[in-house]
């Protein structure tokens, strides 16, 4: 009977002990931020300024971590492969479709192996040139380049990038040819446009903007419908020659799969609590980004619209798989 009480009470204590832990609070230590490209570009300020906003709204430190490489390949895969309890999340944008559509064959599938959140932000890109470059308007910039076709370069922040694939939109609209010249992230290759060594890079709005408005780049447009507010001086590219020409970089938080419904319905509300905040929406504002806060179904819908779409684009522009 002693050993029959003794195990009835270690198999009390067991689950005593387990539901305890079972029934802590969500989190309970920090959470790690993947933003799968390098610092200074629009997915690094956008994540880090909903880290900075989550770490008090969670009561635990959100660390971002930039893991570069492969256009977000690398960065996503880690994500993708972390364990699914809520402390790593992935602050993604819409080379989750580019890839898709890029890759042969991806050490993932975003579809799959991601559990959505919620939509975080969107914003335009922004046109820029060096200021030794011999065009003031955007009209200049194509005269320029069919006069000089072949001969001036612009920077990506990597092969089938977003700053890649507008890019390339723009040229074909144009029939216009420039020799491309990609880089590990948005970062870099501003970067190379500020050293003058490249003549343009359709940046990320956010990553350009404090460049303009010191003097340091010139803008021929941002790529939305309308104008940003936070630099209204700057026509968009419709309004400056290109009638129709629209694209705009999105940005979401996911997690891995499989990671229990109560953390992603803790992690969603309090994003989309801080994205409806005036707080937060002015700090992206600042940064030419529009908080677009949705449902978790919303993101998943608009991915894989998204690599559809993007796939469509891939083969038009004739670029490779990888």
């Amino acid at each position: 009977m002693p050993t029959l009480f003794l195990r009835a009470l270690i198999a009390t204590v067991l689950f005593t002990v387990s539901a305890a832990a079972t029934a802590q609070p969500y989190p309970t230590r920090p959470i790690r931020m993947i933003v799968p490209f390098a610092p200074g570009g629009g997915n690094d300020i956008a994540g880090r300024i909903l880290a900075d906003a989550l770490t008090p709204a969670l009561g635990q430190t959100v660390v971002v971590e930039n893991r570069a490489g492969a256009g977000s390949v690398l960065g996503v895969d880690l994500a993708s492969k972390a364990t699914p309890d809520g402390y790593t999340v992935l602050m993604g944008n819409i080379a989750l479709a580019f890839n898709a559509a890029l890759y042969k064959k991806l050490p993932y599938d975003a579809l799959r192996d991601f559990a959505p959140v919620s939509l975080v932000v969107e914003q335009p890109n922004i046109l820029v040139a060096h200021p030794s470059i011999a065009a003031q308007t955007l009209k200049d910039f194509i005269a320029l380049a069919q006069s000089a076709r072949g001969k001036l370069t612009y920077s990506s922040a990597g092969t089938g990038s977003g700053t890649h694939l507008a890019m390339e939109l723009l040229l074909l609209s144009n029939n216009l040819e420039l020799v491309h010249v990609p880089y590990k992230g948005t970062g870099p290759a501003l970067i190379a446009l500020l050293g003058n060594e490249v003549s343009a890079f359709l940046s990320t709005f956010a990553s350009a903007l404090p460049h303009v408005k010191a003097g340091r780049l010139r803008t021929f447009g941002v790529t939305s419908a309308q104008r940003a507010a936070a630099l209204p001086e700057a026509p968009t590219i419709a309004e400056a020659g290109m009638p129709g020409y629209e694209y705009t970089t999105w940005y979401g938080m996911l997690v891995p799969a499989r990671t229990p419904r109560a953390i992603i319905e803790k992690l969603h509300t309090t994003t989309v609590s801080l994205l409806n905040s005036p707080e937060l929406k002015q700090r992206y504002s600042s940064q030419g980004m529009d908080p677009i806060p949705s449902v978790p179904g919303e993101l998943s819908a608009k991915l894989k619209s998204e690599i559809e779409k993007w796939g469509q684009v891939v083969r038009a522009a004739k670029i490779p798989q990888q």
